[in-house]
């Protein structure tokens, strides 16, 4: 099991539990955020991850810890029957159909509230699972990765987009003054919560990526894993499927 990072360590709760009043607190000022701390590049690793399921032309398409829907809004690009949208954060999901609805996008998506550990779907439902941004917070690793395996379909495929650790030092140098010092900084500036980009460089630094993250896809059943470095290693792109 990954080591635990806490978003608010003054609080007796669970990891859980802290994660959903950290997504909670800033959910309005969530994609402003990301936009704005990945210089933009956040739209092209997104655009990696909806590529990755191109060939597979998945008809229902399962996105967990979903957040404002950006990347079930995404994947519409595939022409998939339904996408369903699942997160534990309530203001998360209200800015998400928010959107939607601006965007007069296809009733296609529907967002739900779904703890990712313990995932309100059947066995076997789903052609495609996707997350980005989201495994680092669960509180249970394994059980959510085990949790995405059950409600894939056989030979499914699930796609994870996850910040990972560069290994050139001198990328890795900029990376970690930057996430260390400046993202906080600009968080609690435009969002009002430093807790929220204080807990986001130090969940990343703790968390197992590469070959240790993809020896743990392997143990709750994936096969013919593959892990993709983006952008120098700042990111990583994960697949795997279901037997």
């Amino acid at each position: 099991m990954n080591k635990q990072v806490l978003p608010y360590v003054e609080l007796g709760m669970e990891k859980k539990e802290q994660v959903t009043k950290m997504f909670n607190s800033i959910a309005s000022r969530y994609d402003m955020m990301n936009s704005l701390l990945s210089f933009g590049i956040y739209n092209y690793w997104k655009w990696k991850l909806v590529a990755e399921l191109k060939q597979d032309k998945p008809k229902l398409i399962l996105d967990v810890a979903t957040g404002t829907a950006d990347i079930a809004i995404a994947l519409l690009k595939l022409n998939p029957e339904k996408i369903i949208g699942g997160d534990i954060s309530a203001a998360m999901i209200a800015s998400g159909e928010k959107k939607i609805t601006q965007l007069a996008a296809p009733k296609k998506i529907e967002l739900q509230i779904a703890d990712a550990e313990q995932l309100p779907f059947s066995n076997n439902m789903f052609d495609a699972v996707t997350v980005a941004y989201g495994v680092r917070n669960f509180g249970n690793l394994e059980l959510g990765l085990s949790e995405m395996f059950r409600v894939l379909k056989p030979a499914g495929k699930v796609v994870i987009l996850e910040f990972s650790k560069p290994r050139n030092k001198f990328i890795k140098r900029f990376f970690n003054f930057y996430f260390n010092n400046i993202c906080p900084l600009l968080g609690k500036l435009i969002t009002g919560n430093k807790s929220a980009y204080t807990y986001l460089p130090a969940s990343v630094k703790v968390f197992p990526d590469g070959e240790q993250f993809e020896n743990i896809l392997q143990s709750v059943g994936f096969l013919k894993t593959k892990c993709t470095t983006l952008s120098f290693g700042i990111a990583t792109l994960y697949t795997g499927y279901k037997s």
